[in-house]
């Protein structure tokens, strides 16, 4: 497929496993694929680039740096013609606590990097694309974590409950440029370090909604989700390509629920 030929699409966050399976699926698409992440995941992000092939451009920024930001933004931009498509998936999951001794240092930096983060690339992205005037697409990561609350991940849940809240107001502000905003809020993804993370952080951490042995606690949350198994990387770039394409164009403000039937 060729649906995405002449596009140019950012993807954040492109060092990680959603992010990196999002741009090659994009790349095998037939769009350039610029991506990003921190500097300090230089390596991993040139690997995601390489793996997109010739026309790819690696990026790495700070997306709680707003200045740093939008000059990248605007720099990248430039350089490719401008941009067609947003990817915003940069994000960090957080310490795993029950509220009463959640850190507080760390709530703060799970709003600056899900929150401030994820608007900071969004406004500067859509600046662009209203300024070139053909409009564009903008998918935003969201989580189930948001739509229902996590238990242990007060923060997290907290984080991307405004994702969407920003996805929704976004979409109306930006309508009248052409610019289309979505959400997805996956569920339980795997395998990879995400889902062995937070396996293995929920059996750490005493509840009365998990075990505290891994395998355990990686049969109750399967248990919990109604096709039984979790869902796959590329299931999750898939649905992502949808919404960036023009297949989804009269898709807007919307938060597609990735979630194999768990609410």
């Amino acid at each position: 497929m060729t649906e995405f030929d002449g596009r140019s699409v950012l993807v954040t966050g492109a060092a990680g496993n959603i992010g990196r399976a999002t741009a090659l699926l994009l790349a095998e698409r037939g769009a350039r694929v610029i991506v990003a992440d921190l500097a300090n995941a230089e390596e991993a992000l040139n690997e995601t680039r390489d793996a997109c092939g010739d026309g790819a451009t690696a990026v790495p920024f700070d997306v709680t740096d707003r200045a740093t930001v939008a000059n990248a933004i605007a720099g990248v931009s430039e350089r490719v013609g401008g941009l067609d498509g947003l990817v915003n998936n940069a994000g960090y999951q957080g310490a795993f606590a029950n509220l009463l001794d959640y850190p507080g240092d760390d709530f703060d930096r799970v709003q600056a990097i899900n929150v401030g983060g994820v608007f900071n690339v969004l406004q500067a992205c859509a600046r662009v694309m209203a300024d070139r005037g053909r409009g564009g697409s903008i998918v935003n990561l969201a989580s189930m974590a948001g739509v229902t609350g996590a238990p242990n991940m007060a923060a997290y849940s907290a984080a991307k409950a405004a994702v969407i809240g920003l996805t929704k107001s976004a979409a109306r502000d930006l309508a009248e440029h052409n610019i289309r905003v979505n959400a997805v809020s996956p569920a339980f993804i795997g395998p990879g370090a995400m889902w062995d993370r937070q396996v293995q952080l929920q059996a750490d951490t005493p509840s009365i909604y998990f075990s505290d042995d891994p395998a355990e606690v990686a049969d109750q949350m399967i248990g919990a989700v109604p096709l039984r198994r979790y869902g796959s990387l590329e299931e999750v770039a898939e649905v992502i390509a949808f919404l960036i394409s023009d297949r989804s164009s009269y898709l807007t403000a919307t938060n597609t629920e990735i979630s194999g039937g768990s609410a």
